[in-house]
C-alpha cells in the first residue's frame, strides 16, 4: 500500500506539469467579440471622454462614461453573487504646473476587485483607459470617440471581468478603468500610490492600451501579432544592485521583463496561433502608458497592445484631408482581434491568480565549478519548484527542470558563465509563478 500511495502521488505531480488546464481553454472560448463591440460602441456614443469633459450629463462626457463602466462592473458582480467590489478611486489635479490640464478637476478611476480565496491582498491587475482626446489634448468639447484608443482596452477589461467572474481564484484580480492617461498618466499614478499606501502585494499590472487595430500606418495588416512592452530593470533599484549587475548579469531580467516572459509563454502554450512580440522598452519610442506609474514605484507592469499602429486614427480630430480620413472611429476597430487580445489577458490573469507565490530570496552559486547551485526560501502552497535557464542572448526561458519540493538544488554539468537562470514556484494545480531571477550570490 505504501508503494501504491507513493506511485499515486508521483503520478499526480507529473500529470500537473505535463498537461494544460481545460479551464484556461474554456476562458478563451468564453470571450465574446460581440460583447466587446457593443461596449466599444457604448463608449464611443458618449461623444468625448476627455478627462476634463462634462461630468454632469448622462449621455456625454467622462462622467457619463465612468458611471456606465461602474454600472457594468456592478452588474457583473450581481451575476456572480457580489463577488466583485466596485468603487471609485480619485485624485484632484490642478492646472498649476500641468501643461496638459485645462482646469482643476477630479481624475476618477473605476476599480473592480474580485477577491482571492486564499490571498486577498495579492493582486494581478488588468487596466484599460476611460479617457479619449482630440488633436488638441486641451480641447475637452470636440468629439473624440476614441474607439481604439482606448475604448478597445476598456471594453476588453470589462469583458475579462465578465468571463473570469465565473471562476474563483486564490489571489485577487483587479479590473480597472483609468482616467487622465492623455494628460499625464494621472489615473495610473493615483492608483499606484493608493496601492502602495494600502500595502497591496501586486503580482503584476497588465495595461491594455489600443488592442483593436490590425492595419498599420505602414500598410501591414496583421491580426495575430501583438506587442508586450516591458522595461529591463526597475527604476527603483539601488546603486548596489546596479553595481552587482556588472558582474553577475541581469540587465534584461527585472520584474517587469519576467512578467512579459510569463505572458509570452502562456500565450504560446494556450493560443499558439498568436504571435506575442516582446519589445525591450518601457513603451513606444519616447511615449508612455499607464503601466509606467506602477513601474515608477517598483511594481511589475507591462503594456499589451496591437503590433501595427495607425497614427492617422489616434489623437486626431475627425476630418478628411488629401484623401485621408482621420479620426479614431469605430469603423477602424477589428473586434475579433480585440477578442484575441482580451483572451490573452484573461488567461494570464487566471494563471497568475491561480499560481503560488514566487520563491523568496533566490540565491545562486557555482563560480569556477562545473555545476550551478541554487538556494531559496519555500513559499506556501507550492508543491515544488522549477529551475529555468537560457542562453544569455535568448529573450525567453528555453530550458527547465522540475526539482520537487526542495529549497536547494545543483544542476550538474552546466557552467554558470554561459547562461542566465531563474526559479518559479509550482502549485498542485500545475500553475506556476513568474520566474524569479537570483538576487543573491553565495560561495561554498
Amino acid at each position: 500500500m505504501k508503494h501504491l500511495i507513493s506511485f499515486s502521488l508521483c503520478f499526480i505531480t507529473l500529470t500537473a506539469f505535463s498537461q494544460t488546464s481545460q479551464k484556461i481553454y474554456n476562458i478563451i472560448d468564453a470571450v465574446s467579440s460581440d460583447r466587446i463591440q457593443k461596449d466599444i460602441q457604448t463608449l464611443v456614443n458618449f461623444g468625448t471622454r476627455n478627462t476634463f469633459s462634462d461630468t454632469i450629463s448622462d449621455t456625454r462626457g467622462i462622467g457619463a462614461a465612468r458611471r456606465w463602466i461602474k454600472s457594468e462592473f456592478e452588474a457583473i458582480s450581481k451575476n456572480c453573487g457580489n463577488c466583485i467590489d466596485v468603487f471609485y478611486q480619485k485624485d484632484f489635479v490642478t492646472k498649476s504646473g500641468n501643461r496638459r490640464v485645462p482646469h482643476d478637476a477630479w481624475v476618477v478611476n473605476v476599480v473592480a476587485i474580485q477577491k482571492g480565496t486564499k490571498y486577498p491582498n495579492r493582486y494581478v491587475i488588468m487596466s484599460g483607459d476611460i479617457d479619449s482626446r482630440a488633436s488638441d489634448t486641451m480641447d475637452f468639447t470636440t468629439d473624440a470617440p476614441g474607439a481604439n484608443d482606448n475604448a478597445s482596452g476598456m471594453a476588453g477589461t470589462i469583458e475579462a471581468a465578465r468571463v473570469l467572474s465565473k471562476y474563483q481564484f486564490e489571489s485577487s484580480i483587479i479590473y480597472v478603468g483609468l482616467s487622465g492617461e492623455e494628460q499625464g498618466l494621472f489615473g495610473g499614478a493615483g492608483l499606484a500610490k493608493y496601492a502602495q499606501d494600502k500595502n497591496w502585494d501586486i503580482i503584476g499590472v497588465l495595461n491594455n492600451d489600443m488592442i483593436g487595430n490590425i492595419k498599420g500606418v505602414d500598410g501591414i495588416i496583421d491580426n495575430r501579432t501583438f506587442r508586450i512592452f516591458s522595461e529591463p530593470v526597475p527604476p527603483t533599484e539601488t546603486e548596489r544592485e546596479r553595481t552587482l549587475r556588472r558582474f553577475y548579469g541581469g540587465e534584461v531580467d527585472g520584474v517587469s521583463r519576467q512578467l512579459a516572459r510569463y505572458i509570452y509563454k502562456t500565450t504560446k502554450v494556450y493560443m499558439p496561433e498568436m504571435n506575442p512580440m516582446m519589445v525591450y522598452r518601457l513603451d513606444r519610442f519616447g511615449r508612455g502608458g499607464h503601466h509606467r506609474p506602477f513601474n515608477d514605484l517598483g511594481f511589475s507592469g507591462i503594456r499589451i497592445m496591437e503590433a501595427h499602429e495607425n497614427y492617422t486614427q489616434q489623437h486626431q480630430d475627425i476630418r478628411e484631408e488629401n484623401g485621408i480620413k482621420y479620426g479614431d472611429v469605430i469603423e477602424h476597430v477589428n473586434f475579433d482581434y480585440a477578442k484575441k487580445l482580451t483572451a490573452v489577458n484573461a488567461i494570464n490573469l487566471a494563471s497568475l491568480a491561480s499560481a503560488p507565490q514566487q520563491p523568496k530570496n533566490v540565491a545562486i552559486g557555482g563560480i569556477v565549478q562545473p555545476a550551478v547551485k541554487f538556494k531559496w526560501d519555500k513559499v506556501d502552497d507550492a508543491i515544488g519548484y522549477k529551475i529555468y535557464w537560457r542562453d544569455t542572448t535568448s529573450p525567453t526561458w528555453d530550458n527547465s527542470r522540475y526539482v520537487g519540493d526542495v529549497s536547494e538544488f545543483t544542476l550538474d554539468g552546466i557552467v554558470i558563465d554561459n547562461y542566465f537562470f531563474g526559479i518559479a514556484s509550482v502549485g498542485k494545480n500545475g500553475f506556476e509563478s513568474v520566474v524569479v531571477f537570483p538576487n543573491k550570490v553565495f560561495r561554498d
